[in-house]
């Protein structure tokens, strides 16, 4: 029979273990919705930086340029009323048309004398670049900071009346409403960036979900149910995928069913010749005493062989019936008479047996016949590869019941705890574990049993420290 062979693993180096740790801890799905909220967070952000900068640069040019106009008119109204006749200054200030926030200042050349409404806002608060340039004959307009308050200040000199007229604007009116407008702004990125993430949600789902039927099905798949297929899809993105999967699963299924074809025929076919040996041995088992020596340790090596293979074929049939899909036959049975009778049966003398006074009435739903050869292949496992049974106990837990087989060998090593269940595989350290090598079908077949039982069975250290292995199977209890 040709075996299937696992792919070789790599080895286990400080580069793919580095690889193995830098691998991202995002799922897909998360990285889909994380890519959506970092695009609309990017967006929203550019658009809001670009909305800020332009508005700005429009309301304080419009600023700026009603100020300006503002300043020249009221610099005219103070030439006129300059020449006319003799006003008073500072009344004259505080008749002029301001706007909002403003505050006048005035330069009289002919007294060479600054007047100002407010002490605040008066000669020593403008830039004297500005302040120079204006009495030099030069409009001049500045925006700077006063008491840590945008301004401007705009000057036009009056040549006419020997006077400067200066106006310096607040922009603190404007500065609240582009604060105003940067808060709304970044609230609506926020908006933006949580709508891009509950978009990339409801993207991804709709995304992921022929993945996740993918992941069902092969979920199914492994579990046994090859029948499991996919759905035909009109998506003509997704359609390669479906036949593709589809086609894989239909070869598995027929590989699958040919090897076991193959298997069980090839055991029934060696059925009949081993009876024969088997009854030829005993034939010349019966006539050991009149051979010589060198013949008796050939009958013996012969007689052994023969065992090993007859029970190697035994596990195949069973294995075939197991893949041919042959059920159990259940019913109730109380797990500690099961124990005892395949304890007794097993022919192991100098071991411990522990019940736990809470399982005496503990009754399971198994096939009686499959779950003593469950026992008696972890009897024969020990015997083999940890130099005998050296306790079995009988344990309850909520609301299963728990076998345990332990032994003194050299245990298993935690890597092999999976293999060792695994068809024809006895795991790195079973040519130290013990002086006759099997063929690896014993636990292959306590595995398949406890899973049509809908149990389970592991392998672990023993609890009490000393060396060796401890060999579980899991049932869940029905009844008391």
């Amino acid at each position: 029979m040709q075996a299937l062979r696992e792919r070789p693993r790599r080895p286990d180096t400080p580069a793919s273990r580095g690889r193995r740790r830098r691998s991202p801890r995002l799922g897909l799905r998360a990285r889909l919705i994380f890519a959506f909220a970092f695009g609309a967070l990017l967006l929203s952000g550019l658009l809001a930086a670009l909305t800020y900068g332009m508005v700005r640069e429009n309301l304080v040019r419009q600023r700026e340029t009603t100020a300006t106009r503002q300043v020249f008119f009221n610099a005219a109204i103070v030439r006129d009323q300059l020449r006319t006749q003799d006003v008073d200054r500072t009344s004259l200030l505080e008749g002029l048309n301001s706007p909002a926030g403003s505050s006048p200042v005035l330069f009289d050349g002919t007294r060479s004398e600054w007047i100002a409404l407010t002490l605040e806002r008066s000669r020593d608060q403008m830039p004297m670049a500005l302040r120079e340039r204006v009495l030099d004959g030069a409009p001049a307009r500045m925006r700077y900071s006063l008491d840590g308050e945008s301004s401007i200040a705009v000057g036009v000199p009056i040549p006419a009346v020997s006077a400067a007229y200066f106006e310096i604007v607040s922009m603190a009116s404007l500065d609240e409403a582009l604060e105003s407008l940067s808060i709304a702004l970044v609230a609506a990125a926020l908006v933006t960036t949580l709508a891009g993430a509950s978009i990339g949600a409801w993207g991804s789902r709709r995304v992921l979900r022929p993945l996740s039927t993918v992941s069902h099905a092969a979920t199914a798949i492994a579990g046994g149910s090859l029948g499991t297929r996919l759905d035909a899809v009109d998506d003509p993105d997704l359609d390669p995928l479906v036949r593709s999967f589809n086609e894989m699963v239909d070869a598995l299924q027929q590989r699958i069913e040919r090897d076991a074809r193959f298997a069980s025929d090839v055991s029934h076919e060696l059925r009949s010749p081993l009876m024969t040996l088997s009854a030829s041995l005993e034939v010349l088992q019966s006539r050991r005493d009149e051979m010589p020596e060198r013949a008796q340790f050939a009958l013996d090596l012969l007689t052994a062989d023969v065992q090993r293979f007859s029970t190697m074929v035994e596990d195949l049939l069973e294995i075939s019936r197991m893949d041919a899909g042959v059920g159990l036959d259940p019913e109730p049975v109380r797990i500690v008479e099961l124990v005892l009778h395949a304890v007794s049966t097993g022919g192991e003398e100098d071991f411990s047996l522990d019940i736990d006074a809470s399982s005496d009435d503990a009754v399971v739903l198994a096939d009686k016949r499959r779950l003593v050869r469950v026992l008696a292949n972890l009897i024969d496992n020990a015997r083999k590869y940890g130099g005998g049974v050296d306790r079995i106990a009988v344990e309850r837990t909520d609301g299963a019941i728990h076998v345990a087989v332990e032994d003194s060998g050299p245990g298993v090593a935690p890597e092999d705890r999976d293999i060792v269940f695994e068809r024809f595989s006895r795991g790195s350290g079973a040519g130290r574990r013990g002086t006759t090598d099997g063929v690896g079908l014993g636990l292959a077949l306590v595995h398949e049993h406890m899973r049509l039982h809908g149990g389970r069975v592991w392998v672990e250290d023993r609890r009490d420290g000393s060396p060796g292995a401890r060999f579980v199977i899991e049932l869940p209890v029905v009844a008391e």
